[in-house]
């Protein structure tokens, strides 16, 4: 029996046993944060299509019919057309617009990873709606192309911020039988953020949908107002008191908190005594083998070919002989990503972070390498019509398999893997590698499909899938029902 059972265990026959209630409200209060960003990151989907020319004046009247399907009134749609003459957007300004947000991220996640450092989870999570809400306004406000593409930068600035500030934050709250499913939150309500955009921006106008986005940020501030500081944090500022407080209304009013503060005090004590920083992170065997597994899970997310999958969405359904139309095929792939991050929340903690890593990889690998033959295959001229079927199965596949563990585990492993001197830094440096290595396959997959085929990027993102099996199996921990103690032990070659 390992140490965390056995002191769960001890804390019962204590009569002492700790309420998960307020630790699954407060998880659930900051990850509105990350249902906040989800919306940001899939706003592009709906509204650009309707920011670019029209093919003809017909197809433009028709559009903004369909925007302002709750009026008749001729003056309204007159007016309505005039202003998005003067605003559509070319094709760099477009790009711009999508591009943005990865450069904001980049920018914003170190300096708030120091902000949270010093000056507390809480705080930095409040803050960060403001920019969220200032990218809204701009946008709902927009009048040309500067102010979008202001509004986008600011939209990263935040995105970018909450995705260092919330995993943190829901790592130090949560009691260690419980992390890993609340880890998961952050994902899991990334992705209902984006379904809710895709479903709301599917019928309706872009500044509708920008109006509607604007109300998070705002129920972030409202909620999360309420919720206290991380423990961790609070003991780390020598203020005791005020972490017993919130360990007190994290556990519940029954709960012994003695074991788990004076734990908490003696990894705090240990951080104090070391010096934090890049230098020592990365000349010391326990933080660098973090640092490297963090960085090696963002690295592995984003070169899963996840990108290139859901880009080559429509095809794949029109391949299946499917005449669904765009906006529906893509809110069906969002509602498979959801509920499989959902489903991954609740096995989290009873298969373990290694298994469904593995599972993850291994699955993605032979996905990708059916989908690229049978692309191939279609390119050389062969008839598949009858086999269909089996892009849309893959496609499928792949996205559970994600979802289930390459999706949600690089953000929660990321506050697990760190001691609390480390964790602002190396979230900050994790979280900057996540958004450089989007920018980077975002940019590069339309010229590679272009020059190699659909079906070679396919299977180039297949064989980092098979370097991926060996980097999880020998070198990422299973961090389940683990103390951050224990994780550096193992980490440090010591276990």
């Amino acid at each position: 029996m390992d140490k965390p059972t056995m002191h769960m265990l001890s804390v019962q026959e204590k009569g002492g046993e700790t309420r998960k209630t307020n630790q699954y409200i407060a998880a659930v209060a900051a990850a509105i944060g990350a249902v906040a960003a989800g919306t940001i990151l899939g706003w592009t989907s709906p509204a650009l299509p309707q920011l670019e020319p029209p093919k003809n004046t017909s197809e433009f009247i028709e559009r903004d019919i369909f925007a302002l399907n709750d009026t008749n009134t001729t003056d309204i749609l007159i007016n309505s057309l005039g202003q998005q003459a003067d605003f559509l957007l070319d094709t760099k300004d477009s790009s711009l617009v999508s591009s943005v947000l990865a450069i904001g991220a980049a920018i914003s996640a170190l300096p708030v990873g120091v902000f949270a450092q010093k000056f507390g989870r809480r705080p930095t999570i409040l803050i960060l709606a403001g920019p969220f809400i200032l990218s809204w306004l701009l946008t709902i406000f927009a009048n040309g192309a500067g102010m979008l593409i202001a509004a986008r930068f600011f939209a990263g600035l935040a995105t970018g911020g909450i995705c260092v500030a919330a995993p943190m934050y829901i790592g130090e709250i949560a009691e260690t039988s419980i992390r890993g499913s609340l880890g998961a939150f952050f994902q899991l309500f990334l992705t209902v953020g984006i379904l809710f955009t895709f479903v709301v921006g599917g019928w309706t106008h872009w500044r509708t949908l920008s109006i509607v986005s604007a109300v998070i940020p705002v129920l972030l501030i409202v909620v999360f107002w309420w919720m206290p500081e991380t423990p961790q944090y609070l003991l780390g500022k020598n203020r005791r008191h005020d972490a017993e407080k919130a360990l007190r209304w994290l556990r519940g009013p029954d709960a012994d908190l003695t074991t788990e503060l004076e734990d908490m005090q003696k990894e705090v004590d240990n951080a104090s005594r070391l010096k934090g920083g890049i230098l020592h992170m990365l000349t010391n065997r326990a933080p660098l083998m973090a640092f490297i597994c963090s960085l090696g899970l963002m690295f592995f997310q984003q070169f899963s070919g996840i990108n290139a999958v859901i880009f080559y969405t429509n095809q794949i359904f029109a391949s299946a002989g499917s005449d669904i139309p765009a906006v529906i095929a893509t809110i069906i792939v969002g509602v498979v990503q959801t509920i499989a991050t959902y489903i991954s929340s609740l096995l989290i903690e009873r298969a373990g972070r290694r298994i469904l890593l593995l599972q993850s990889c291994i699955i993605m690998g032979l996905c990708l390498i059916i989908l690229g033959t049978y692309f191939k295959l279609q390119e050389d001229g062969s008839n598949v019509s009858s086999f269909g079927w089996i892009p849309l199965v893959c496609l499928v596949l792949f996205i559970i398999s994600f979802s289930l563990g390459f999706g949600p585990i690089p953000w929660m492993m990321m506050s697990e893997l760190f001691p609390v001197e480390f964790r602002g830094t190396a979230s900050g440096i994790t979280v900057i590698t996540n958004w450089m290595l989007v920018f980077i396959v975002t940019l590069c997959f339309p010229l590679m499909k272009n020059a190699i085929g659909i079906y070679s990027c396919f299977w180039f993102f297949a064989g980092f899938m098979i370097v991926c099996v060996f980097f999880v199996f020998f070198l990422i921990p299973e961090t389940k029902g683990k103390t951050v103690s224990q994780i550096q032990t193992i980490l440090g070659g010591k276990a």
